[in-house]
């Protein structure tokens, strides 16, 4: 298989493990699932497939020196991403944790193709519901791992925040070192880390995008609670589960779902707010490899680590928002 990859350019892949697990239901169904949810479906943001960013997380742990194992684990560390993505932590989770489909990894790749799949080449499925395991794959934050860079390197192409140049120089000094993704330079680490954050306040933590997913969420507890939608449907792609929740005749989900639109703006208001919201922030503190050692970002550059903390102070807390039709 070629595959041509907006990210990292050509890629052949000839392992028989990744091309079944490529072409399983499973994986395919990803192409289904947009890495922005709602805000993709609608357009104010590029429609990045989840298939897209896992392959590439493979890509990038492969081009690392990864193991086939963490290859596979990279593979597929998002298959059990729900339709609308992280919208539906907000609808039934956490705004803040956004780890619902990780929490229901295990129960939805058990009734996959994927079971199956693996044990044909000897391999226990269960071991890769860990994604610890693989520090090229995963890490905590703020550090570097392939499932944070990848969508980091898709987003920031679709946003206009870097050119394919810029992600070729970045791509360039990023080395493995202490078993985990590091730079091997303060200004590489420097671009990673502000533009990531710029990335975040773009789009991942943008009031508006924040808002979008919120009346998204009102509109998906509403068809939850009148039985139109049951949390199976959550398993759905996007496109049809869009169709179902727009196919009920009740009057509270009908005005959430008017409010689906990339005309809605959303003012901050203390006095009269609409919802009371906060979620998820993304701030990373690149690694340098520094004659042999690793330190952190922030640790070498304090007007870095000085923009981050602001940044995350700035964006913590409940943000009063006012929908405005």
């Amino acid at each position: 298989m070629i595959y041509q990859d907006s990210v990292y350019g050509s890629a052949t892949i000839t392992e028989p493990v990744l091309l079944d697990l490529l072409a399983s239901e499973a994986m395919q169904r990803l192409k289904g699932i947009l890495q922005h949810g709602i805000s993709g479906l609608i357009g104010v943001t590029q429609p990045i497939t989840r298939y897209e960013h896992s392959l590439g997380a493979m890509l990038l742990v492969r081009r690392l020196g990864a193991e086939l194992e963490e290859q596979i684990a990279a593979l597929l560390h998002d298959v059990s991403h729900t339709a609308f993505s992280h919208v539906i932590d907000y609808a039934v989770d956490s705004h803040d944790d956004q780890s619902y489909h990780d929490e229901m990894k295990e129960m939805f790749v058990a009734q996959t193709d994927l079971p199956a799949i693996l044990s044909r080449y000897g391999y226990d499925w269960t071991d890769f519901l860990h994604e610890e395991a693989y520090p090229l794959l995963e890490q905590p934050s703020p550090r570097l791992c392939a499932d944070r860079l990848d969508y980091f390197l898709r987003d920031c192409q679709g946003l206009g925040l870097a050119t394919q140049a810029d992600i070729d120089q970045a791509l360039a000094q990023l080395v493995v070192a202490d078993g985990r993704i590091t730079t091997t330079s303060v200004p590489a680490a420097n671009w990673l880390g502000r533009t990531y954050i710029q990335c975040d306040d773009a789009s991942w933590a943008n009031f508006r995008e924040v808002g979008l997913y919120e009346v998204t969420a009102q509109a998906i507890r509403r068809a939850l609670q009148i039985g139109l939608i049951s949390e199976e449907d959550f398993w759905l792609t996007d496109e049809p589960f869009w169709a179902k929740l727009r196919s009920g005749d009740d009057a509270q989900l009908k005005n959430w779902l008017r409010l689906v639109s990339p005309d809605t703006e959303f003012v901050w208001d203390e006095a009269n707010p609409t919802f009371r919201i906060s979620t998820k922030l993304r701030a990373i503190d690149p690694d340098v490899l520094v004659n042999g050692r690793l330190h952190p970002l922030s640790a070498l550059d304090p007007d870095f680590a000085q923009f981050r903390a602001n940044y995350l102070s700035r964006k913590q807390g409940k943000w009063p928002m006012r929908v405005v039709e």
